[in-house]
């Protein structure tokens, strides 16, 4: 699999990247950590060397499943985790560095994340250029190569900017969910920060998979998720009916037509979780989907059928 630059960083990223929220277990159901090893580890033979994950995953276990399945593989695996709201403050941002590198099994983090602004969740505010402080001390230290953030705002990100390089930005984005499209995503390109889109699947929405009358366990985040409630769940269906023949003449399943259309954009790569190794290695299947420009243009006005009518709020689910 090609690969592409991390930012302006050096680091050499795949265009899609293994997910791992999954394999924390919590907020998700009917994970088993074996065939989650074992879907991490296919993903890295088929050509996925990078994976994403973070501390909050079921506190640590997502990392320790990744250590699992890549240890004897570190030196050709790209890792990126993330602190969460909870460690902003630079003694937490370098205690929470050192539980995850313990986790992971490695001296050092690839690309380590600020997973939601300070102030999220009711979480503490913590100055920006504090946080930052502490995740240029421990890029000089050689903990981590490169700093990123998530879910920021294009204000809150060029913020984070005036203290030190930021070199990804990771936002929830698919066909059916494009919020960075109207903000960030201009800034981006400009600044030369990769996209590493969360949810490229709209959590599984894209595989067609999900019909009318589905229910979630309650302890499924998805069951939160407004792309699965209402008016917005029809036009979904609408929307996947008509991007079916496409994916037919592509000879490629729904979810890697979606894929594919997504690291198409500019500056973008895809996180894809599996659950086991046949969807792990069908994902590494959409880097090879080479669609044409009227496709894409097709693809485009398809997904504008759903995101056409969301409301203005960028968070996905009804938490």
């Amino acid at each position: 699999m090609q690969t592409r630059e991390l930012g302006k960083s050096g680091i050499q990223i795949t265009p899609i990247i293994t997910g791992t929220w999954q394999a924390g277990k919590s907020m998700w159901v009917g994970i088993e950590d074996d065939k989650t090893v074992k879907a991490i580890r296919a993903a890295f033979d088929a050509g996925i060397t990078t994976v994403d994950t973070a501390e909050v995953y079921g506190q640590g276990h997502s990392e320790q499943i990744v250590a699992t399945a890549l240890s004897d593989v570190r030196d050709r695996a790209i890792y990126l985790t993330k602190v969460f709201a909870n460690h902003l403050r630079p003694d937490q941002v370098i205690a929470a560095c050192e539980g995850s590198l313990k986790n992971l099994k490695t001296d050092y983090i690839d690309l380590y994340q600020i997973h939601w602004p300070a102030g999220s969740f009711n979480n503490e505010r913590v100055p920006i250029a504090e946080t930052m402080q502490a995740l240029n001390d421990l890029k000089q230290q050689g903990k981590i190569r490169a700093i990123g953030v998530s879910n920021f705002s294009q204000t809150q990100l060029a913020e984070a900017m005036q203290y030190g390089r930021i070199d990804s930005l990771q936002p929830p984005y698919s066909l059916f969910w494009r919020y960075i499209e109207q903000d960030a995503m201009s800034y981006c390109v400009e600044q030369q920060i990769s996209i590493l889109a969360y949810s490229p699947l709209a959590q599984g929405l894209l595989t067609g998979k999900f019909k009318s009358g589905h229910q979630f366990d309650p302890n499924d985040n998805r069951a939160k998720n407004k792309l699965f409630q209402g008016e917005n769940f029809v036009r979904a269906q609408q929307a996947l009916d008509r991007l079916r023949p496409i994916a037919d003449r592509y000879q490629v399943s729904l979810a890697n037509l979606a894929i594919a259309w997504l690291i198409a954009q500019p500056q973008t790569n895809a996180i894809v979780g599996a659950r086991h190794a046949d969807q792990a290695i069908e994902n590494a299947h959409a880097a090879t989907v080479a669609l044409t420009p009227s496709d894409l243009a097709e693809i485009d006005a398809i997904g504008r059928m759903v995101t056409d009518h969301l409301d203005s709020n960028p968070v996905m689910w009804n938490w």
